[in-house]
């Protein structure tokens, strides 16, 4: 079954227009990044409790919390990024939700993987322990310019943490797009990661162009990857995350006029694919 989610983000900042798109479309879960051009982590306690509120009175809940958690260079200090880690984990705890999508950290300028690996390792390590105290569960990404931007490091880092933690803590987010951005072939990253992988995020590309595509109409490969999941008897989120505007470090732009495109786009593979989606 395939729940599908939303980056609503990318529909609007305002809370109120992503969830009235968000309910034309039949999408009831969003993966929290951002309001207000505020990320989820440097939102007020009351702009928290004022869009939980929006939230059940509307009936939304939350795939995840879409942080930023790994998205610093490897060699920056460690501590406050922690700090922002746990404010991610109280956050869960208020939306009820077990998912933090996270990142394996940019190299610094002029380096070479070989020198910080352990490091990543021992960082990810680290929150992965806390996640299991905490009862959370961590969602790594597969993200341009970080570790984890190669299938083969991706599984480095599941293989490395997965030592000494559970699935249940530790798990990876699969993103087509961001494989064929990075040059590498979706469909061999699946087949590398797919066994750790619980979660999607839903945006196709077409290498070297500047924006992305609906499901279906670029190279990653999305119906034969779904098709796959299927027969894998795949459970999870879908997160339509279509960028079909733009995108960056710091999240995407789709729009309220595209947005419902992409939704029916990523419906027309999962029918296709014999999916039971909700």
């Amino acid at each position: 079954m395939f729940t599908l989610s939303a980056f609503a983000d990318e529909i609007s900042p305002d809370p109120e227009k992503q969830i009235d798109i968000l309910k034309q479309c039949g999408v009831k879960f969003i993966e929290f990044r951002s309001i207000l051009n505020t990320n989820v982590l440097d939102l007020s306690d009351d702009q928290i409790k004022d869009f939980k509120s929006l939230l059940d009175k509307n009936g939304i809940g939350l795939s995840a919390i879409g942080s930023p958690i790994g998205k610093i260079k490897i060699n920056e200090p460690f501590e406050p990024h922690l700090k922002r880690f746990r404010r991610a984990i109280e956050l869960c705890k208020v939306f009820g939700t077990r998912n933090i999508r996270i990142f394996s950290y940019y190299l610094p300028e002029n380096d070479t993987w070989d020198k910080w690996r352990d490091e990543v390792m021992q960082r990810m390590q680290t929150k992965a322990e806390i996640a299991e105290q905490e009862g959370v569960r961590l969602l790594h990404e597969n993200e341009h310019g970080i570790y984890g931007d190669d299938p083969k490091r991706v599984v480095d880092v599941m293989q490395t943490v997965l030592e000494q933690s559970k699935l249940e803590h530790f798990a990876a987010i699969y993103d087509p797009a961001n494989y064929v951005f990075c040059g590498y072939d979706p469909l061999e990253g699946w087949r590398l990661t797919k066994q750790w992988t619980v979660h999607f995020h839903i945006k196709d590309w077409i290498k070297g162009e500047k924006t992305a595509r609906v499901a279906g109409e670029g190279h990653g490969k999305i119906p034969e990857i779904i098709k796959d999941a299927v027969a894998d008897g795949y459970d999870g989120f879908a997160t339509l995350e279509p960028h079909l505007l733009g995108g960056g470090p710091t999240g995407g732009v789709t729009g309220p006029e595209l947005f419902p495109k992409a939704v029916e786009a990523f419906k027309k593979v999962l029918t296709q694919a014999g999916a039971q989606f909700q």
